[in-house]
């Protein structure tokens, strides 16, 4: 029962859409931070109209935060919290696909 109320928050998640001051609350960044992470090509909207604002969705914000606490703990360069914030969702997803086949 528990699995399946995770599963519906995450789904809710998963849908919805952040502006970028929702995004920098959540995350405990400031604008200035995510438009220049932007600008070098590190941290991309997943939907961005020519004509509208950026939009973020959930995996945004996690990488958000994860590279913000990198910098921050670690001291890391920007370029070295997007690599890391990177390989670490890849090993996610692997993870998740080894769970389903049962590994």
């Amino acid at each position: 029962m528990m699995e399946q109320e995770i599963s519906r928050v995450q789904v809710v998640l998963d849908e919805t859409w952040l502006e970028m001051g929702q995004l920098c609350r959540m995350a405990g960044v400031t604008e200035l931070w995510v438009c220049q992470r932007m600008e070098d090509g590190l941290l991309a909207p997943t939907v961005r109209e020519p004509t509208e604002p950026p939009r973020f969705n959930a995996d945004d914000l996690r990488r958000v935060r994860r590279m913000a606490s990198l910098e921050r703990d670690f001291d890391a360069v920007p370029e070295l919290a997007s690599l890391v914030a990177e390989l670490e969702q890849e090993i996610a997803v692997l993870r998740e696909k080894l769970r389903r086949l049962g590994g």
